[in-house]
């Protein structure tokens, strides 16, 4: 429970780094490293005559995906099936340390079988 509300209320960031479609590197606390396919197609442009240049386009892309913690400070307010469930979270929880004032004894209130006669019983090992 604590990790949950941990995570909840702290940001984030994951930065990662893909060559085509593949995933190269990840980070979750500095920028990702490249794999340097994307300084190449860049630093090689091929002029043709007259003005215009040439580039290829790098394979390479990079992603970041960010949590800010004002996300969850804009949604702080519950929901009616939220409240629910944390009241009867709450409700079970406290019934778990409630003390009974009364024990309850089946037996109390019948008396034991009447005896006719005591029988001695005795035990296999002192037969011998």
């Amino acid at each position: 429970m604590a990790f949950l509300v941990l995570f909840s209320t702290s940001a984030f960031a994951v930065s990662m780094h893909y060559c085509g479609k593949t995933l190269v590197d990840y980070s979750f606390a500095q920028k990702a490293k490249s794999c340097g396919m994307a300084m190449e197609a860049t630093q090689t442009p091929k002029e043709t005559p007259g003005t215009c240049t040439i580039q290829k386009k790098g394979c390479c892309t990079n992603k970041k995906i960010t949590k800010q913690q004002d996300d969850v400070k804009n949604n702080s307010q519950l929901q009616l099936d939220q409240q629910v469930f944390v009241a009867s979270l709450v409700y079970t929880y406290i019934q778990l340390f409630e003390v009974k004032k009364t024990q309850h004894i089946p037996h109390r209130n019948y008396s034991p079988p009447l005896l006719v006669y005591d029988l001695l019983v005795l035990d296999e090992t002192f037969l011998i």
